[in-house]
């Protein structure tokens, strides 16, 4: 029976938080002032000094026992905690229930801007005629 463990590999921990930081190796080499080239030596290499891992941890916006104890399995368990309350009955506030129905509340305004539309035509003929009649009197 094997005792096989499988490795802590630094350089693939820091590869798979930048991704999932949706980070390129480009972006991080530019956050810590060095190449590209160095930061995919750093994620091929099986250990990184401590120095240069507290410097990645905040180029990332990450703990150093972050990268440390990262692993995948964590954090499917992790995104696996999320429920999706599109379909449930779970309410946070968002009740977007109507109580009356939205269509009838659109004709309802159309009936009220009809109705203050005829008042106003009215008025403006109102106007006009009491202008004409002041015309005609001088």
């Amino acid at each position: 029976m094997s005792t096989f463990t499988k490795p802590n590999h630094i350089g693939r921990k820091i590869s798979r938080i930048r991704e999932l930081r949706d980070m390129k190796q480009e972006a991080l080499a530019y956050a810590m002032g060095i190449s590209q080239q160095t930061i995919s030596a750093i994620e091929n290499s099986e250990t990184v000094d401590e120095e240069r891992l507290t410097e990645i941890a905040k180029a990332l916006g990450v703990t150093v026992d972050a990268i440390k104890s990262f692993s995948e399995e964590g954090m499917i368990n992790y995104f696996n905690t999320f429920t999706d309350t599109k379909d449930s009955q779970v309410n946070f506030g968002n009740s977007n229930n109507c109580t009356f129905n939205p269509l009838d509340k659109l004709m309802e305004t159309v009936e009220e801007n009809k109705k203050l539309y005829e008042r106003l035509l009215q008025a403006e003929k109102d106007k006009i005629e009491y202008l004409e009649k002041l015309l005609k009197e001088k």
